[in-house]
């Protein structure tokens, strides 16, 4: 008896649920929303930051240890139809990556310093994403997001006449990118809530190469690029 009475609950609630997700019910928050020619918001988010390294000759990989970093922005959005969006999402992405040299890169017994290389960066991030979404389904709107941006790294020593030799690596002022993402609007009582996670890959060589050409810091590098993952809350 308790087993049936268990498999009869279960069979209810998964129709409950369904019925909630997939049904054609009427919708209950912000109803008209999307509505909008222009809406606005911001958002809060995390990301995590890498470097793809090619190199001049096969030697051994520059590894590059990730943090996780800080992202603040906001959002302006220009509704196409009920399916295309055109979003302007400007914001700061702080973060830092570490890279560890092999001792074969250098010649006799290096410093522990000349083998670690903190690189800090603060973009001034400036994303055109196209959203395409799905039809809504009652208070949720599943969606893919892509498009291209460029940066500002307002950390970036590019105009530092000292290198590496002086402890200083340095990095490119501009960077574009192309990105792609996915995520869901989710249709609160009074806003609505979006969840995204976004890749980032650049598409732009990002090193700035020491004086010296055989720099064991910089020589073996043919390019350098930045590759991310964001994970934004998007409040609107």
């Amino acid at each position: 008896m308790k087993k049936t009475l268990l498999i009869l609950s279960i069979l209810l609630l998964s129709q409950t649920v369904t019925a909630q997700l997939f049904s054609k019910e009427k919708i209950k928050n912000n109803e008209n929303f999307d509505k909008d020619r222009l809406s606005w918001g911001f958002y809060l988010g995390l990301n995590a930051y890498d470097f793809q390294f090619t190199y001049e000759e096969d030697l051994e990989d520059i590894l590059v240890e990730t943090t996780t970093g800080f992202n603040v922005g906001l959002i302006s959005n220009l509704r196409i139809n009920d399916y295309f969006d055109l979003r302007f999402e400007p914001g700061l992405y702080i973060t830092q990556r570490n890279l560890q040299y092999d001792p074969g890169y250098f010649g006799g017994s290096p410093n522990n310093a000349d083998l670690f290389r903190e690189v800090k960066s603060t973009y001034v991030h400036f994303p055109l994403l196209l959203k395409i979404s799905t039809k809504r389904i009652n208070n949720f709107k599943p969606f893919i997001v892509g498009g291209i941006s460029t940066a500002i790294n307002l950390s970036s020593n590019e105009e530092n006449p000292d290198d590496n030799s002086f402890g200083q690596f340095r990095t490119k002022r501009s960077v574009a990118f192309y990105e792609l993402g996915f995520g869901i609007d989710l249709y609160l009582y009074w806003f609505k809530f979006t969840p995204s996670i976004r890749g980032v890959f650049a598409l732009n060589d990002e090193l700035v190469r020491d004086n010296d050409p055989n720099s064991p810091w910089t020589g073996n590098v043919a390019s350098m690029k930045t590759r991310g993952v964001f994970l934004n809350f998007t409040f609107q």
